[in-house]
């Protein structure tokens, strides 16, 4: 295997591909990266068993030369090894040269490393074929899929399956769902209505396909048994799909509303921040005081001292009301809207309630409310 490649589109594919290559494999020959070389071009596959990224570089892009003088082949090599020469070389060409299928020479005019590598046959066979049901979204509608339910899900492992984003497909609709238990977000796009799947993805791994699938125009899903195939550009992910049941979430959406608080986005975002400056850090809670002659935002610390903010500008329609809520859930959800209004919903002091932007029925946040006494 042998080939001289533009450093730039190099870096760039090494880069995407390690994105998948954990700190800590529980297959220590996943913490390399494989370099495929085909009449195609040079195939890059990074992967940590639940997460797989394989991206291309073709040997033309437009008119510029991006591989030549090469020799077709494969090995294997340590992903953060090869990436850091490839960032910190100057040259405008990298040449990469495998010899005797042991060692791999990277070099440019300056300087040479010469890398133990690994015969590819010693790499796990992946699964990266497009199979099962496929759907076909803008990279727009996906990004703000992501932005605005992904959040919400949870980082802790005790309940693997509240990190995931539940996607359901069914009759012309794609529903996103996120919940820590705490809180939740869900977003709905239209979709082919002959289009039906249910999967469960980690908002880790769906984050990073947003991330990665940035600047493309389209990108297509396609969900089987146990994975989901991301395609985009001259790039494919595949996400093993969380086993186990998500919650039930569909009665947890308010639908008889007694109270509602309708607000500009960055003012209520600024009385917030202001108020939380002496709430205390680990718990973040914020009271809400509302009646149709003022709204404040509140909170204590018996160690500090007190602080509140008053709202000018707002419209409330109910009897006079106060709730407490964990401040970084309430702004999370503000600011994954992207409105420049929000509606505040309440049903009563300690039911769930909903943060939306009238204008957009698509999303809806739902926060659960805290106990301050």
């Amino acid at each position: 295997m042998r080939f001289v490649i533009a450093r730039d589109e190099f870096l760039k594919g090494l880069q995407t591909a390690s994105r998948a290559v954990g700190s800590k494999n529980a297959i220590p020959v996943l913490s390399n990266l494989k370099l495929d070389l085909t009449e195609e071009g040079l195939f890059i596959t990074g992967s940590n068993n639940d997460l797989t990224i394989r991206t291309m570089i073709p040997y033309r892009i437009n008119d510029l030369e991006v591989i030549r003088d090469y020799k077709e082949g494969s090995t294997l090599i340590s992903s953060k090894i090869i990436t850091e020469i490839a960032r910190k070389i100057d040259s405008p060409e990298i040449k990469f040269d495998v010899i005797d299928s042991t060692i791999a020479v990277i070099s440019d005019n300056i300087s040479e490393f010469k890398i133990n590598c690994i015969r590819p046959e010693e790499y796990p066979d992946l699964d990266l074929s497009a199979e099962g049901t496929s759907l076909v979204l803008s990279n727009a509608d996906f990004a703000t899929l992501i932005e605005q339910t992904a959040f919400a899900a949870s980082t802790k492992e005790q309940r693997p399956i509240l990190t995931a984003i539940n996607l359901v497909a069914e009759l012309g609709t794609l529903t996103a769902t996120a919940t820590d238990s705490a809180r939740l977000a869900r977003k709905t796009l239209t979709i082919d209505p002959n289009v039906f799947f249910t999967a469960n993805i980690t908002a880790k791994m769906m984050m990073e396909v947003a991330r990665l699938a940035e600047g493309t125009s389209t990108i297509e899903i396609a969900v089987s048994e146990k994975k989901a195939l991301f395609s985009f550009g001259r790039t494919v992910v595949a996400a093993r799909l969380l086993s186990g049941d998500f919650p039930n979430t569909k009665n947890i959406i308010p639908r008889n509303i007694n109270y509602s608080l309708r607000v500009n986005s960055q003012d209520m975002i600024k009385a917030i921040d202001r108020a939380s400056l002496l709430s205390i850090e680990r718990e973040n809670v914020v009271s809400l005081t509302m009646s149709e002659n003022g709204v404040e935002v509140s909170s204590k610390s018996s160690q500090i001292g007190s602080a509140s903010d008053r709202l000018t500008n707002f419209r409330y329609d109910g009897q006079a009301l106060s709730i407490s809520f964990n401040k970084e859930f309430v702004l999370a959800a503000i600011r994954a809207l992207g409105s420049p209004e929000v509606t505040l919903a309440f049903v009563a002091e300690m039911k769930p309630f909903v943060v939306r932007n009238d204008e957009d029925d698509t999303v809806v946040q739902v926060v659960t409310p805290m106990r301050t006494y």
